[in-house]
């Protein structure tokens, strides 16, 4: 076996009862890949009628979020009014800036019949300039989104330019965002471009320069090197990274920030219901209650 050119990342798994959500940022190895500071795989899973996801309105600021499927649908209602359906393929930007609210639901036809859900959520560090900026959403139908063909390589980019491609989804830094599907023995070269790249295993395996990467695993490449990237068997996957962020940010609950009081100041706002409501809901998460610090004896 060959030096191992990678970082592998091992995902925390949480069942919320019937799905799962493998998390593999932040990690203790890894905290940030290129701008991408959070990365959660859900699912597969399969839903009963009349069951699905119910996230009722919550807050974020200073990120942007994109929700990627592979299967089944989720209904976006934010604190701008927007109401779009996602469906496998699809794209939804949702940049939180200063601060947006969103619920995140399955469709009600889709509740009826029952059916599958399974996808990506990714969370984008915004640059420091633009962390305060004032928040938005766009929606991208999948045949806009350019595609990449390779010999039994399939590659939707989604955000970002890589392989002489750009995706119309507009960004804030420099970054790579990919689905990709292989037919089994197939490979490519992930070109050294950016100095920070991952590849997300999520069905398949891989083998990367003679070392496995197995489904459910994050391959962090190290810098200056193109990586070969081969499918033991059929295999989907996730490329990513970009340039490094701009200094280093907090995560607390749904909040992304460069300085802490930024963090503390949402905290309150959301606490005392100054954030925008989503028209049409009545529902929301509410604040997590933070341990107290111990008391003191003197």
């Amino acid at each position: 076996m060959s030096m191992q050119p990678f970082i592998a990342l091992e995902p925390h798994v949480k069942d919320l009862g019937g799905f799962s959500v493998k998390r593999l940022l932040p990690a203790a190895a890894r905290r940030h890949i290129g701008p991408f500071v959070f990365f959660d795989h859900m699912g597969p899973a399969h839903f009963a009628p009349g069951q699905g996801i119910d996230v009722r309105p919550h807050p974020h600021i200073g990120l942007a979020t994109v929700t990627y499927l592979f299967e089944g649908q989720i209904e976006h209602r934010d604190s701008l009014g927007t109401l779009q359906t996602i469906a496998p393929g699809d794209v939804n930007w949702m940049t939180a800036g200063s601060g947006i609210v969103h619920s995140e639901r399955t469709p009600h036809a889709l509740r009826e019949t029952g059916g599958a859900m399974h996808g990506i959520q990714t969370w984008v560090a915004l640059p420091k300039e633009h962390e305060r900026h004032a928040p938005g959403f766009v929606h991208y139908p999948a045949r806009e989104l350019p595609m990449i063909s390779l010999p039994g390589v399939s590659m939707r980019l989604i955000v970002g330019s890589a392989f002489g491609r750009r995706s119309p989804v507009a960004v804030l830094s420099d970054m790579f965002y990919i689905a990709v599907e292989m037919e089994a023995g197939a490979s490519f070269v992930l070109p050294d471009g950016y100095p920070e790249r991952a590849a997300y295993v999520v069905s398949g395996s891989l083998d990367i320069h003679d070392n496995e990467v197995e489904a459910g695993r994050m391959a962090v490449m190290k810098e200056g090197q193109p990586v070969s990237i081969a499918a033991t068997s059929a295999s989907r996957l996730m490329l990513l990274g970009g340039m490094p962020l701009d200094g280093e940010r907090f995560l607390w609950w749904n909040f992304v920030a460069s300085k802490r009081e930024a963090i503390e100041e949402a905290k309150n706002r959301w606490r005392e219901g100054r954030f925008d409501r989503v028209p049409g809901e009545t529902e929301f998460i509410p604040l997590p209650e933070e341990p107290k610090p111990p008391e003191s004896f003197s």
